[in-house]
């Protein structure tokens, strides 16, 4: 007969097939890649200072009302960005 599941074994099966922790607020994460869309409509300047952070720590400011990562960077020319990304691009930075 086989054996019936306790409370005990589903909080572990669960644990195991969640998705990775997200990072937390105030942390340093990477983007690896750019989300399809994101540069769509935005002008040159904006698209190349997205561009340049990719693979380079940026600031995890908070996550939006949707659970949207908020990425707060300073462009070489010192003008600062906020952008709207699914964690599912960003990673902890280390």
């Amino acid at each position: 007969m086989p054996e019936a599941y306790t409370f005990d074994m589903v909080q572990r099966v669960a644990k195991a097939s969640s998705p990775r922790r997200k990072p937390g607020i105030g942390c340093k994460v990477v983007m690896a890649e750019l989300p399809p869309g994101l540069l769509q409509g935005l002008p040159r300047e904006d698209q190349n200072a997205i561009r340049g952070i990719l693979g380079k720590p940026v600031l995890l400011e908070e996550y939006d009302e949707d659970g949207r990562a908020v990425l707060a960077f300073k462009d070489s020319k010192g003008i600062f960005h906020s952008i709207f990304v699914s964690p599912s691009y960003i990673r902890a930075h280390g």
